[in-house]
């Protein structure tokens, strides 16, 4: 499984194809910053998974089945997988401008301190009479010319939503 940071994983059911008996299970992780015990019995019930690197982590988890019938246990094969965790997604924060009619803005480029993956932003802005040209965009914005054709001060908010994606999943 590939989950965001602060998401809940889908529960984990182990299975067989013995048709006798009683299997159980048996498993260890050795990652438990993800948000998952070090170890357990049955099935994994879902949890909510946890990163606070500024990379994507896993846990590798190992499962070990043990059939029982007739009073004999039999231990057979361990099998792995694993559950990754993104990172928070996040932008680095960006200075205010105040300028005055006419003059051009400084191009505003938006950053994170992901180290892994790619980071993509979406903007909205709520006052498009000051030269912005659009209420909204995608990626840096490149500098341009303010304008007011009002008595008063305008100001510009702008909002920014960035995505992370890594391990085909966008957070």
């Amino acid at each position: 499984q590939v989950v965001c940071n602060e998401e809940s994983t889908d529960a984990i059911t182990f299975t067989t194809t013995n048709t006798d008996g009683t299997t159980s299970y048996s498993w260890t992780n050795d990652n438990t910053s993800t948000g998952l015990a070090a170890s357990g019995t049955g099935d994994i019930t879902p949890f909510t998974a946890i990163n606070t690197s500024n990379s994507s982590i896993g846990s590798t988890i190992t499962v070990t089945p043990t059939y029982i019938n007739n009073g004999i246990s039999c231990t057979g094969p361990s099998d792995t997988f694993t559950i990754t965790v993104n990172r928070t997604v996040q932008v680095e924060s960006i200075a205010s401008q105040v300028l005055c009619n006419e003059e051009s803005t400084d191009a505003i480029s938006f950053t994170t301190t992901n180290t892994d993956g790619t980071t993509s932003y979406s903007w909205t802005n709520d006052n498009t009479s000051t030269g912005l040209p659009t209420g909204g965009g995608t990626g840096d914005i490149a500098s341009f010319v303010v304008t007011n054709t009002t008595s008063t001060a305008q100001t510009a908010t702008l909002v920014i939503t960035p995505t992370y994606t890594n391990n085909g999943i966008s957070c």
